[in-house]
């Protein structure tokens, strides 16, 4: 069961990953909301962003609570199918967070398609930046903020990935949550003396994040073992 610890690890996670957000999101903040000259434009994109990691972290504890739906009234060889699912799911996901955190910490090579992360990726995203951008309304950089909720970032999946072993949908999105507003600080202040720290010491930020990762992952090897004790 998650526990306030959880949550807060997700949030460093997020929080010191924010060098790494800088790199990658600081162009996309100061091209939209930025343009916009209001402060209300960084909250309305930022709230897009949120609410798509939270949609994710749901789908993800979803399939744990799916299984757990599925053994429910179950005879009982059921039920020890379901629950041997439910750790192989925990496995995944701790392994997903090993891979990531060793590659952040430099233990392994990071996979090239996290180094190669850019938005032209996703679907629709040239329509919706130029719709952005000439009309300067709410509407449409809420939904760039939906859209780039998905840009692909080793950081995010791997919280995603912590995600996968929740055990509801509820609980995947708020440890999404937590994550995303662990980003905040750093974007919501770009260009200010903590970015600059940030992105001075990113290095060392990496690396306790990639550390925070494996921590989540030696948690979840270790439910998965007393589980199948």
């Amino acid at each position: 069961m998650e526990s306030g610890v959880d949550h807060l690890s997700m949030f460093l996670l997020g929080l010191l990953g924010s060098g790494h957000c800088i790199g990658m999101c600081g162009p996309l903040i100061i091209a939209l909301p930025g343009r916009y000259g209001r402060w209300s434009a960084h909250v309305i994109y930022h709230l897009g962003r949120l609410l798509t990691y939270s949609a994710v972290g749901a789908l993800m504890g979803g399939v744990n609570q799916g299984l757990v739906r599925l053994a429910g009234g179950a005879p009982q060889a059921a039920l020890a199918w379901t629950t041997r699912m439910q750790i192989a799911i925990s496995a995944f996901a701790a392994i997903c967070l090993l891979l990531m955190g060793m590659g952040r910490i430099g233990l392994i090579r990071e996979p090239a398609w996290m180094a190669k992360a850019s938005p032209q990726r996703i679907p629709g995203y040239q329509a919706l930046m130029r719709r952005t951008l000439d009309r300067h309304n709410a509407f449409w950089l809420f939904g760039m903020g939906l859209m780039l909720g998905l840009l692909p970032c080793g950081l995010s999946y791997g919280a995603f990935s912590r995600c996968l072993a929740a055990e509801s949908f509820i609980t995947g999105a708020a440890l999404a949550g937590s994550f995303g507003l662990g980003t905040l600080p750093s974007l919501l202040l770009l260009g200010t003396g903590l970015t600059r720290l940030l992105r001075r010491y990113q290095i060392q930020t990496e690396l306790i994040a990639g550390l925070v990762m494996i921590g989540m992952a030696v948690v979840l090897f270790a439910d998965a073992w007393t589980a199948l004790a």
